[in-house]
């Protein structure tokens, strides 16, 4: 244990696929996993040890769909400045890692928030909570018939020129982009983007069940916000809903804030694709974490009341879901085990976006992101890097 930063002992560790009841994890001074241990760790003298308390560790949390939060609008204000806000705010939720979810009025618009948000990237910048990962494109390639809170004006059909105009502004920092494969160019538009790296995701979606089990079954490898903004499962048309509860390959998002989707058609989805396919997400817009009130959301106004935000015509407008509590819900009300649930907000987006080799998991190499949780599932600390960025005690 000589490069070890610190140990954090007596905690429950859960892992995507096992937990150990009492459990120790030394950290090293580059801030990656040294050792895990089922029990007490034999240590040098002069080594930091953290009292965990019983309390449970889990993989720290990736958010790969989320617009906002406390007050942060993804692509408006301060790009840098919010940024460095909306990292703080979402360790204080368990989170380590996320991406964007940016869109824009236009093409011209939609790049220069890409190249802006590049700019801060690739400054290396030593982000005081949870790191950007890269950016999530929903829209401008999808369906107006599924528009949700998106202002139709904005949404409009796929084009490989412009997708190409992204991906130059986005210089690999574009990770997935949500397109409605029913539109035309969609399937020469996902071919190119797919070719050039990029994870395509079904989203706001009209389609019936067969184009959308091609899709799926093509190029298409991931889907946007199940159950939300596209067609639903009928008997004698089974829609994009049906396409993916029937599908073998493509991973799922699902948003864990009991609002968006029924607990019961959350346990459904968990049936038929099982732990490793589903990843959990926020959507979450700028009132996450702030009273209720009017927020801005895509140019538009979405009011906030009960932890539910709505468009004038009763439309949901994005989330105020966060992390910690999508996995409070999958165990609590849809009755998922809780490594499962971990597994869905950890090391499955890290799958998604291609990261899992050096995060998303606790093993060994990996870097040491954390989030400690208490019996309610609330967020105790956060530790990205090997850094504790966030913990509970320092905000009493």
């Amino acid at each position: 244990m000589k490069n070890s930063k610190f140990i954090l002992e007596n905690c429950r560790i859960v892992t995507p696929t096992i937990t150990f009841p009492n459990g120790s994890i030394g950290v090293t001074e580059d801030g990656y996993f040294g050792s895990i241990n089922d029990g007490s760790a034999s240590v040098e003298s002069g080594i930091k040890k953290v009292d965990i308390k019983g309390r449970s560790l889990i993989p720290g949390m990736i958010d790969i769909h989320v617009h906002g939060g406390k007050g942060v609008a993804f692509g408006i204000g301060n790009l840098f400045s919010d940024l460095e806000n909306y990292s703080r705010f979402a360790a204080s939720h368990g989170v380590t890692g996320f991406l964007l979810s940016i869109t824009g009025p236009n093409t011209t618009e939609i790049i220069r928030i890409v190249k802006e948000y590049v700019k801060i990237f690739e400054q290396n910048h030593n982000w005081p909570g949870a790191i950007p990962l890269g950016l999530h494109l929903e829209g401008p390639f999808l369906n107006k018939e599924k528009h949700g809170a998106f202002n139709p004006a904005w949404i409009h059909n796929p084009d490989i020129t412009e997708a190409r105009s992204y991906l130059d502004a986005g210089h690999g920092w574009i990770k997935h982009i949500s397109m409605a494969p029913e539109l035309p160019g969609a399937e020469e538009t996902a071919e190119f983007l797919a070719d050039a790296g990029v994870v395509i995701s079904l989203g706001h979606s009209n389609t019936n069940f067969d184009t959308a089990s091609a899709a799926l079954n093509g190029r298409f490898s991931h889907v946007t916000h199940t159950f939300n903004a596209q067609s639903a499962l009928h008997q004698r048309e089974p829609g994009v809903v049906g396409a993916v509860l029937s599908s073998d390959n493509c991973t799922a998002e699902l948003i864990g804030d009991s609002l968006h989707v029924h607990p019961a058609a959350m346990r459904i989805l968990f049936r038929c694709l099982g732990e490793e396919r589903i990843v959990l997400i926020t959507d979450a817009m700028p009132g996450a974490g702030l009273p209720d009130g009017k927020y801005e959301l895509l140019d538009q106004v979405v009011t906030v009341k009960d932890g539910k935000a709505t468009l004038p015509d009763g439309t949901i407008g994005g989330s105020t879901g966060t992390m910690e509590g999508c996995i409070r819900t999958m165990v609590q009300l849809a009755g998922v085990p809780m490594h499962s649930a971990v597994r869905m907000a950890s090391l499955n987006p890290a799958k998604v976006i291609r990261l899992d080799s050096s995060m998303g998991s606790i093993e060994i190499g990996k870097e040491a992101n954390l989030a400690v949780l208490d019996d309610s599932f609330n967020v105790f600390m956060t530790i990205v890097k090997g850094k504790i960025v966030y913990s509970s005690e320092s905000e009493a």
